[in-house]
């Protein structure tokens, strides 16, 4: 009876509540964009930008009846730096956006998509590319390093994961992030299950799937931690930076801190790395087996 009276609840009251602000939150956002476009680049254009970005965000979380905890906010990321954080869920941008406006950076899509990100441009300076361009490494590190060059933009937001991690580990950043150069503000965000699991397994649901399940759960609960901001020391590459930050981010976090590729998940392992590792185990045989015959 419990239950049953809970899926009442959800799909019945929640569910139409829910959608009616998500719809009001995203309405809000393209079309205040748009009107915040027009106007000529000044500092009333930026602050109007900003207020229109978090307040339609705010929306947005409310349709998801998210409960977040901020913690340590004196180290917020700060203009022309790069807030880097790990990647659980397609919302970890509305929970960070709620407390603070960050700079996008990603690829240019079609569909109602395709249409908030046209309107969110045309007042913030989000970085967003071409799929062909997302290919070229030379041409979105440039991009980037021009959009930090500038003290006056906002912070830039990057999952250096490239995919969405099951909220238990944080898995390999990819070491592009930490090539452009500037400060790195690290970010750990850490939901609570108990009341909604937030992780998107894109292989399993699909966008329509997912949000679906977000809107019927009880409440999207997560604390975030803004960390101390860390520079690339002299004589670390950007691999062992990037390990340093993930090594951060995951032990405030409480999170598992693991070497893999989070992207082979969905892609086939290469040959290369299989026969690094086969050869690794023929030597380790090889090993026990000429020490056997010693001390025989």
């Amino acid at each position: 009876m419990v239950w049953v009276l809970g899926v009442i609840v959800r799909y019945c009251v929640l569910l139409p509540l829910r959608v009616t602000l998500a719809f009001v939150g995203i309405s809000f956002l393209v079309i205040g964009t748009t009107l915040v476009g027009q106007l000529p680049e000044s500092s009333l254009r930026n602050r109007l930008s900003e207020l229109v970005h978090l307040t339609c965000c705010r929306i947005c979380v409310r349709a998801l009846s998210g409960t977040i905890h901020y913690h340590n906010k004196q180290y917020r990321p700060q203009k022309g730096g790069i807030c880097v954080a790990n990647h659980t869920s397609p919302i970890d941008v509305l929970i960070l956006t709620t407390d603070g406006c960050y700079a996008m950076v990603g690829q240019v899509h079609g569909g109602l998509m395709g249409i908030i990100q046209r309107a969110m441009v045309k007042s913030c300076p989000h970085v967003w590319f071409e799929r062909s361009e997302m290919k070229d490494r030379h041409l979105v590190t440039k991009r980037l390093r021009e959009h930090i060059a500038d003290k006056k933009k906002l912070p830039i937001l990057i999952f250096p994961e490239g995919t969405c991690i099951n909220n238990t580990s944080v898995m390999m950043f990819k070491k592009g992030s930490f090539e452009i150069g500037g400060t790195i503000y690290p970010v750990a965000i850490k939901y609570n299950p108990q009341f909604g699991d937030a992780f998107w397994n894109s292989s399993k649901y699909n966008m329509v799937s997912y949000l679906l399940r977000m809107m019927t759960s009880w409440a999207i609960v997560c604390d975030v931690w803004y960390m101390p901001p860390m520079t690339r020391e002299e004589g670390e590459d950007a691999v062992q930076f990037a390990n340093r930050v993930k090594s951060a981010i995951a032990i405030q976090g409480g999170l598992t801190e693991l070497p893999w590729d989070g992207g082979l998940k969905r892609a086939k392992v290469k040959d290369t790395f299989k026969e690094e590792q086969q050869k690794n185990y023929s030597k380790m045989i090889v090993g026990n087996g000429s020490l056997n015959s010693e001390l025989d």
